[in-house]
């Protein structure tokens, strides 16, 4: 049983008495992925793995992960898998109850709500604002014709200052990335907006016509977008312990018996000449795989490609010659939503099935870059603070300011190595290994720009700059290729035909 007699407070209310799982499996993650993978569910099976124990709060009480505050410095670098069963179209409330539950059981989890001042975009008067009196009707927001890229211009009408700081962050999403504005002008009233921006993505090339959001709200409006420390409601770990208790007899095994699947696969071989990798997903849960080799499929599933920049071909040991080359189609079904990560979960059940595929992880020595220390520059961390990194908020007001940015706190530069290539994507084609000889820990701050802001050798310069760029310039660490022992995914028995549909 979980939870027993537990009680819990989120954001003032409390939740009597705790619901529970009705099996439940915790331990730590074995791999080679340094990212969150899962919070799904699929039927009565709840799976979430490499999960942070910010990770896990977050998930148990609905909240950012910046929101989760306190606890010991591990909280945002151990990482756990868990797999549960719970019952069939249990809603997703009751789900976090009985994460709640089983953290609070399995951890010793202790938290409680709080509000914190914590960083956060905010609107204000930057001058007089140049907003209009409005005729009244419906409040919303239009395009205007012919708002084509790289230019966009929407007029939103009879709207508060608050309705309005709602909107900016899905009327121009791609600055915000998911954070909310908060009004802060003291306006009172409704009003109407009429504002022209650039595309972020279409900054460095729009030219003298490129404006970001940010000028836009402040040219136009009168008004300013900025970052500022906000009261905010968070969730403060008291205490919990760095390892779960152990599982009860047997459910490990229990829960390996109603495994991840699709309700129908087809897998058959593609057309000859088929070489352009398509996956499509449905929303009512048909999936499409095309013209992928066998090599490839392997590699998605355990997480070692995506259809975009990853792509650790050296972490994938043991396939044979022929996986390389011949392709296959996979037509699948199941219950929607599908996700990426049940995805993977399924395609890696589908392939061990019908291809009769074994694996096992194993240290081997594989192409890696090595950090390095040439004159570094960083900070001796604070040990009070916790562990981790988290993204820096970034007004955008042209193409050289850096678009990434992350504060970095009480890092060792093992954990910094960790996590380079997920931060740098195609910056970084192979993982990381920490030779810079540093012992402690760190605090930091790195700014780059992604690839398509970066201007390619021969173009007038910008000022934009890649991560590695960053890593020199800005903390004095290079990257080094070499060849370094590294966890990898090695194969037992693959073979080469697979089971009749």
């Amino acid at each position: 049983m979980y939870a027993r007699c537990c009680f819990f407070l989120t954001c003032g209310v409390a939740i009597l008495p705790a619901q529970q799982f009705d099996l439940a499996d915790v331990h730590a993650s074995v791999g080679v992925s340094s990212d969150l993978r899962g919070g799904f569910t699929r039927g009565n099976r709840y799976e979430v793995r490499n999960a942070t124990m910010v990770d896990l709060v977050s998930a148990a009480w609905g909240v950012d992960a910046e929101k989760v505050i306190g606890g010991p410095a591990w909280l945002d670098t151990n990482r756990f898998d868990v797999t549960a069963q719970c019952p069939v179209n249990t809603t997703p409330e009751v789900r976090r109850r009985m994460l709640q539950a089983l953290l609070a059981d399995r951890f010793q989890l202790v938290v409680h709500a709080d509000t914190r001042p914590l960083p956060g975009y905010v609107l204000t008067v930057a001058r007089r604002p140049k907003i209009g009196t409005t005729a009244g009707g419906e409040s919303r927001c239009r395009p205007l014709p012919p708002n084509t890229p790289p230019n966009w211009e929407v007029s939103c009408t009879n709207m508060t200052a608050a309705q309005f700081a709602d909107r900016l962050p899905r009327i121009a999403g791609d600055y915000f990335e998911g954070n909310t504005i908060t009004d802060l002008t003291g306006l009172n009233g409704s009003w109407d907006y009429r504002i022209k921006w650039s595309a972020r993505n279409s900054l460095a090339t729009a030219g003298a016509d490129g404006i970001s959001i940010f000028d836009a709200v402040e040219k136009q409006l009168g008004l300013k977008i900025e970052v500022r420390n906000i009261t905010t409601p968070v969730i403060v770990v008291d205490r919990v312990n760095a390892a779960p208790s152990p599982d009860p007899p047997g459910v490990a095994q229990r829960l390996a018996a109603m495994p991840m699947e699709f309700e129908l696969a087809a897998i058959k071989t593609s057309l000859p000449g088929s070489t352009e990798r398509k996956l499509k997903i449905e929303p009512a849960g048909r999936v499409e795989l095309s013209a992928f080799t066998l090599r490839e499929l392997v590699k998605f599933a355990w997480e070692l490609q995506d259809m975009d920049v990853l792509d650790n071909d050296e972490m994938l040991v043991g396939a044979p010659k022929w996986m390389e080359s011949e392709r296959f189609d996979i037509v699948a079904t199941s219950a929607p939503p599908i996700d990426i990560d049940s995805l993977h979960a399924m395609l890696r059940k589908l392939l061990e099935d019908r291809f009769k595929l074994a694996v096992h992880y194993e240290e081997r020595t594989v192409p890696a870059y090595a950090l390095v220390a040439v004159k570094a520059k960083l900070k001796r961390a604070d040990p009070s603070n916790r562990t981790g990194c988290r993204n820096a908020l970034t007004v955008m007001v042209n193409a050289s300011t850096p678009l990434f940015a992350v504060v970095c706190r009480n890092m060792t530069m093992a954990q910094l190595a960790g996590r380079l290539q997920g931060l740098g994507g195609s910056y970084v084609p192979h993982p990381v290994v920490d030779s810079t000889g540093f012992t402690g820990a760190w605090d930091f701050v790195l700014r780059w720009s992604p690839p398509h802001l970066v201007p390619a050798s021969g173009e007038d310069p910008n000022s934009a700059f890649t991560v590695v760029e960053a890593l020199d310039k800005q903390l004095g660490l290079r990257l080094k290729l070499g060849k370094h022992p590294m966890p990898v995914v090695v194969i037992d028995r693959v073979e080469r035909q697979p089971s009749e549909n």
